[in-house]
């Protein structure tokens, strides 16, 4: 596989126009998943995004690992790849190997909820600014996903308790 595949759009989803990225900063709460290794056995998972000076997007992906009583954390860095206004960015958490980080959905009046996928259907989010979603966000966000051809079937949904709990 070509670099450039790992930061390409998967078949029929089209990332979000008009996007802002200073109204998307901020934590984000995972709300459900589709399993991949780099979160698996986690819950209370978040992402923090916030914009470095060079226009460049630090990433801090964070989660309790639940099987080790242990928090885990992953840092890095997010780009454009094509112009700013395009919800298409690239994500590196290993030095300069990059993977699409692709907004497909966004509740553009309130920055509320994202749908997001990477370069192929086998990566795919849902975020909220809120540990809980209503349920007429969830099943939008299965109808859509299932739509675009997602197994909404393996999804793994997020449970998010206190800190202080853990």
């Amino acid at each position: 596989m070509s670099l450039t595949a790992c930061t390409g759009l998967p078949e029929g989803v089209i990332p979000v126009k008009n996007f802002d990225l200073q109204r998307y900063q901020g934590t984000w709460y995972e709300i459900a998943r589709l399993d991949h290794r780099f979160e698996r056995g986690m819950q209370n998972v978040t992402a923090t995004y916030t914009l470095n000076q060079d226009g460049s997007v630090r990433v801090v992906n964070r989660g309790y690992v639940t099987a080790e009583q242990t928090w885990k954390q992953a840092d890095g860095v997010a780009k454009f790849v094509s112009e700013q206004d395009v919800g298409h960015l690239k994500v590196s958490f290993f030095g300069p190997f990059y993977g699409s980080y692709v907004v497909f959905k966004l509740d553009e009046a309130d920055y509320q909820y994202a749908y997001v996928t990477s370069y192929d259907k086998d990566y795919l989010w849902l975020l909220s600014r809120t540990p809980q979603v209503p349920n007429a966000v969830l099943k939008d966000f299965q109808e859509t996903a299932m739509k675009l051809g997602y197994d909404v079937d393996a999804l793994i949904y997020m449970e998010h308790q206190s800190i202080s709990s853990l």
